[in-house]
């Protein structure tokens, strides 16, 4: 640890919710934990919307500067980003907000959110030495000293006209923001792939699933001849609003199947499974990491680049929730399965390797 680094603070501003999911806030949680260990202070801001996990983040230790829940949105407004309706509220409130939620200023602010662009970033920087932008999908123009998109098959020309020229990029998933665990759990889960089979399916769509494509995947695997499987793993996010429901379909599948809701060991359980039916999104790279075969089920618009790269890569099998049933019919009655397994963990595994945070943190460090 260096000096600079043990006396750094450090803002993220990120959001949860019903509509929004999970998945930003815990990859910032991931980054907030390495700042941690190098000794920097790190604090978060989050609008109270429903669904949001300014409970777990103090929890994990963070201080939260919540800011008020707001129904309305800007999305109607001119040169909106595409998600500006996640916010709640127009840029321009949710900036003067977060100024003035930061006391004196600060080394960095890290910003995680599809609704914010350029216009907030400008406007946040009276309150910091630096901004960090972590986006996903390249259709804004963003105000910031180093972007990260852990996207796979990103490249420097899809920020080329988004970004000012200094500003840094770290584009693809070796910068994955992947909690340490998977990391330490990468051997063990290869390990146990070298000789296939499909035992065990683990479905996890995400920390919300709002629509309840879980139970329409078990629906699904109920309708087939299953009695290959020993089991069938279930994850839900702690704010999933079908758990009930799912659990109580869990109990009527021809195969033992075990709902977990708000797990803290994601990466044993992908170690333990044999194919995982999962969405896009950040845990994408938590499979690669594990060299975890999926069926990769798209859900949401904003998926639409990682799902492409992931199917020309040959990382995953790529389908939509109303072909799913073919495709799991398909690989449960093929006779060379087991090979499809092996190549699909081979191919996933060689897109990252678990330690982004790391990556991230040297330059955050030293920059």
């Amino acid at each position: 640890m260096n000096q600079t680094t043990s006396s750094m603070r450090v803002v993220i501003r990120a959001d949860a919710s019903l509509q929004i999911g999970t998945g930003h806030v815990m990859r910032c949680l991931t980054l907030a934990a390495g700042l941690a260990d190098l000794g920097a202070h790190v604090d978060f801001i989050c609008r109270a919307h429903q669904g949001n996990l300014i409970a777990l983040i103090e929890q994990r230790g963070f201080g939260v500067i919540t800011l008020p829940f707001a129904s309305g949105d800007d999305s109607a407004s001119p040169d909106q980003p595409a998600h500006a309706h996640w916010l709640g509220c127009d840029w321009q409130t949710d900036a003067l907000q977060s100024c003035d939620a930061i006391f004196g200023t600060v080394d960095w602010i890290i910003v995680d959110h599809y609704a914010l662009d350029h216009r907030w970033e400008t406007a946040m920087r009276e309150k910091c030495a630096r901004i960090m932008c972590i986006d996903d999908l390249a259709d804004r123009p963003h105000d910031c000293d180093l972007l990260l998109d852990q996207s796979l098959g990103r490249c420097n020309q899809d920020y080329e006209h988004l970004l000012p020229e200094p500003a840094k990029l770290l584009l693809g998933p070796k910068y994955a923001l992947l909690r340490p665990e998977f990391a330490q759990w990468r051997d063990a889960s290869l390990a146990r792939r070298k000789t296939p089979q499909l035992r065990h399916i683990l479905v996890t769509m995400g920390g919300v699933d709002a629509d309840n494509v879980t139970g329409r995947v078990l629906a699904a695997l109920q309708r087939e001849e299953t009695t290959s499987l020993d089991k069938i793993t279930v994850v839900l996010g702690p704010h999933a609003p079908w758990r009930e429901q799912v659990t109580k379909q869990a109990a009527d599948m021809p195969v033992p199947t075990q709902v977990l809701s708000g797990v803290d060991n994601m990466a044993e359980l992908m170690t333990s499974c044999d194919l995982a039916i999962g969405a896009g999104g950040s845990t994408t790279w938590e499979r690669c990491a594990l060299g975890v075969p999926t069926i990769q089920i798209e859900l949401a618009l904003n998926q639409n680049f990682i799902s492409s790269s992931i199917q020309a890569a040959g990382v995953a099998l790529l389908t939509s929730i109303d072909e799913f049933r073919y495709k799991i019919s398909a690989l449960l009655n093929d006779v060379s399965t087991s090979n499809i397994l092996e190549n699909l963990s081979a191919r996933s595994a060689e897109v990252t390797d678990g330690s982004g945070v790391e990556a991230t943190l040297d330059v955050l460090e030293w920059s």
